[in-house]
């Protein structure tokens, strides 16, 4: 993630804001046209073959216009819940985060459909064209949000209470049933359309706690807690500040906690327990 920092401060002024709303107003005019134009929505598609032997190259943007479902009343719902995690998502991370999330996403689809062109020499790629759409997309942007927030809790079709983490689960099986049944083209556009989650949920996982030396540093921390709490010093106190040498004798309203950062049983009064330098 410090990379991401670096980009962020030099180029997060160029990132664009409100992105949900006009990843929505593409889905709407993709229907427009659906519903207008249907034969010459073919032409949409992100066809490699096309793009490569006749120039059709409207089709690297074009197909982000092909919406990820067709319209019916439960479509229009799933657009406005979209919008709404959508918005929230973009709103926690930022403008930037949020447009390398998605347009690394695009991206990548992009990446894998010409791969996929590259190495089988699909020449009847129109056929599978429609597997590269919006629909991964769009489940990016709801796993995105399970990810940042697991615990909140939704109503599924305004009447099951469930939290994002279970619903985000059960669109994971459904993904990994599809991919392992489907054909390589499936498989392709599911591994590459959604490589910005697979890299975003790794990147901010905390290995650091699966580290040998830090589990035992908190081991060893949980020990010099317990010990901590049966010692008792000359004077009769329990508690006894490393810096000030003050206890609760000395101050009854004083409160004490042990530093899990210091290497040994080292014990701070409130003043000191953020400013103290850690023994190592």
């Amino acid at each position: 993630m410090n990379f991401l920092n670096k980009l962020e401060r030099k180029f997060g002024k160029y990132a664009i804001p409100h992105l949900t709303r006009y990843i929505i107003i593409t889905y709407v005019i993709g229907y427009l046209l659906r519903y207008a134009f249907p034969a010459q929505t073919l032409y949409l598609t992100l066809d490699p073959y096309q793009i490569v032997f006749h120039g059709q190259i409207w089709r690297l943007v074009s197909w982000l216009l092909i919406p990820p479902s067709s319209l019916d009343i439960f479509t229009v719902v799933m657009l406005f819940f979209y919008y709404s995690i959508g918005s929230t998502l973009e709103q926690a991370w930022g403008d930037f985060r949020y447009n390398v999330y998605i347009f690394f996403g695009i991206f990548m689809t992009i990446v894998g459909a010409f791969l996929l062109f590259l190495f089988t020499g699909l020449s009847y790629f129109g056929l599978y064209a429609l597997s590269f759409s919006t629909y991964y997309i769009s489940l990016s942007i709801f796993l995105g949000f399970a990810m940042s927030f697991p615990d909140m809790q939704v109503m599924l079709y305004f009447l099951i209470p469930i939290k994002m983490k279970y619903m985000a689960l059960v669109y994971a099986v459904i993904v990994a049933a599809d991919f392992f049944r489907g054909n390589l083209v499936t498989k392709v556009a599911i591994a590459f359309s959604l490589a910005s989650v697979t890299i975003f949920f790794f990147a901010t996982r905390n290995y650091k706690r699966y580290n040998p030396r830090e589990r035992k540093r908190k081991n060893d921390f949980r020990k010099a807690m317990s010990r901590g709490s049966a010692q008792q010093y000359s004077n009769g106190a329990k508690h006894k500040c490393t810096v000030c040498g003050r206890t609760e004798l000395d101050s009854p309203e004083l409160e004490f906690r042990y530093c899990s950062k210091c290497n040994g049983n080292y014990e701070y009064c409130q003043d000191h327990l953020f400013t103290h330098q850690h023994i190592r």
